[in-house]
């Protein structure tokens, strides 16, 4: 047994109502900068749909993860010596048209714009290029367009459940699925990196792209099956979801956990076996890859465990937050979450309770009680959600653990009904799925009313770690644009092309100067106060506009 720490998060897909504020504050947070316009480290993806980018979840086009070949765990891409041979050619990755080209707006023309009889109008610029663009596609254009026969009919899950889902068609499903890198136990991306670049933290499993190392070769973008690396086209460098580590180290959850809106995401650490990693990945059949995960996972109420982990060097406090772990409760001990595209044989470390939403409404169509549980036991093969998609994506293909998931999630709908209405709960609702009355209680209390240190149990880095981190930290910084000479860069050879955030010219301005203070008076973007990276103490000069600083007059207003 060989203990190892890892950090994993859990998302609860009935409670994401698609406002995209985890995707729009990681991007200012992680890529706001030049070369990272189409880059979304988490992306919010309409179901049915093609996902971001178009089409990526066909492994037979794109070559991703790990396959068996000879009773061995091979990567789908080929080996070294295909690396080898194409190392300078690498056409199996998404193109910016499977991305998307992203814009900007001319907006200078439609604010100066003298008086005219023809009302001025922003045309669309490409913040690639700087020339206009007709913009056809974006991250989530399945959101406008979900359930359509054009788009999302040709999503890869509804392979084989064809005939099923274009009979509901007219009243078409729909539920959103946040998506962030895997930070696998069994990384895709780190094998196929030739320079080896890509690597997993020791400490707390996190995988990170050292940027001196990587020398943009591109195959971990082929590697990886959940297409979360990309491509940085002005540094030539791969970037990726990073866990928001520096904030990890601290005890603060992800930029994007700590802005949901739903308060859908758990954070936690959870303990494994690393010597039982490859055997679970090698397990032949793909519907047992989701029990073979499990396996991987280690109890830490369990003294051996324990002693073990302590024998590795995992601090005891971390054992104790892997103890109290939200994601180590609703993985293993309620066993509701569930892992996305076991089959790549990654052994991803994000997971997902499927959604449930529909069946009420079913039910209440019929003219039934909609919370009764022998109704929504009943229900759930006619949930508008087929459970087949759901396998597709969670259990790869095979819907009796879905089934049990939604029919634990149904059982606690009708379990607590009773609760909160003042009758007496009724034991046989949780023996009918295999749980106790209090733990049914207990998950619903996780899943719907847990606090903040509930949903977030995060141990923080030691000091006696504090240089090793300090190294890790500057390895892996994602590194900013500064028109420097790079081998494989857009950058190299000439000038940088015009990149527009907001409009052409003062992205232009914030690119060439070396700080937001030395940009012309007339830039809304001087002395801007970037909120995130505000610890909320004080009053920082800019945050009001006007200037003065925060003992001032405004202040004390």
């Amino acid at each position: 047994m060989r203990v190892m720490a890892q950090m994993a998060m859990v998302m609860n897909l009935d409670k994401c109502i698609g406002c995209h504020t985890c995707s729009v504050t990681c991007k200012q947070a992680w890529t706001n900068r030049a070369g990272t316009e189409y880059v979304w480290f988490n992306n919010v993806e309409t179901r049915p749909g093609l996902g971001y980018p178009r089409g990526y979840e066909d492994q037979e086009e794109w070559r991703g993860g790990w396959v068996m070949k000879n009773g061995r765990l091979q990567l789908r891409a080929g080996g070294r010596l295909k690396k080898l041979l194409t190392i300078f050619s690498n056409p199996k990755m998404p193109s910016i048209s499977d991305y998307y080209e992203p814009w900007t707006y001319d907006y200078e023309t439609l604010l100066n714009a003298p008086a005219q009889k023809n009302f001025p109008v922003a045309r669309p610029y490409s913040l690639i290029s700087g020339k206009p663009v007709n913009v056809s596609w974006s991250a989530n254009w399945d959101d406008d367009l979900g359930g359509s026969r054009e788009h999302a009919a040709k999503d890869v899950m509804l392979k084989g459940i064809e005939d099923k889902v274009k009979f509901e068609f007219e009243q078409t499903f729909m539920f959103y699925l946040p998506r962030i890198c895997e930070h696998c136990l069994n990384p895709s991306c780190a094998a196929s990196c030739p320079s080896g670049a890509i690597y997993k933290r020791e400490e707390d499993g996190i995988v990170l792209v050292d940027q001196d190392r990587c020398r943009g070769w591109r195959m971990c973008i082929t590697g990886c099956p959940y297409k979360k690396v990309y491509f940085n086209h002005k540094t030539g460098k791969a970037e990726k979801c990073t866990f928001c580590y520096p904030r990890i180290e601290v005890g603060i959850p992800t930029v994007c956990s700590e802005t949901c809106v739903g308060r859908l995401r758990y954070i936690g650490l959870v303990l494994y076996d690393a010597d039982k990693v490859l055997e679970a990945a090698t397990t032949e059949d793909d519907t047992d890859l989701y029990e073979s995960q499990l396996g991987v996972f280690l109890d830490p109420e369990d003294p051996e465990v324990r002693r073990e982990a302590e024998a590795a060097g995992i601090p005891g406090d971390w054992i104790e937050a892997a103890r109290r772990s939200p994601v180590k409760k609703l993985i293993m001990d309620y066993k509701v979450a569930l892992p996305l595209h076991p089959e790549y044989r990654t052994m991803p470390m994000v997971w997902y309770i499927p959604p449930l939403s529909p069946v009420v409404d079913v039910i209440k169509d019929t003219g039934y009680d909609a919370e009764d549980v022998d109704n929504l036991f009943g229900a759930i093969d006619t949930l508008r959600i087929p459970v087949e998609y759901l396998a597709n994506l969670f259990t790869a293909g095979d819907v009796a653990p879905v089934n049990t998931v939604l029919k634990k999630l149904a059982a606690m709908r009708s379990y607590m009904r009773d609760i909160n209405l003042g009758r007496d709960p009724r034991d046989e609702i949780p023996a009918a799925v295999g749980m106790e009355g209090e733990d049914m209680y207990e998950m619903f209390r996780l899943l719907a009313l847990a606090r903040y240190e509930e949903r977030y149990v995060i141990p923080t880095a030691h000091a006696e770690q504090a240089h090793s981190l300090e190294e890790i930290a500057t390895d892996c910084a994602v590194s900013q644009y500064g028109g420097g000479q790079e081998i494989f860069g857009e950058g190299s050879g000439g000038a940088p092309t015009p990149v527009a955030a907001e409009n052409l010219r003062v992205r232009r301005e914030a690119l060439d100067a070396d700080s937001v203070d030395a940009l012309p008076a007339d830039n809304p973007l001087r002395g801007r106060v970037n909120l995130l990276n505000w610890d909320g103490r004080g009053m920082p000069d800019g945050i009001f506009p006007g200037g003065g600083s925060g003992s001032g007059e405004r202040a004390d207003r």
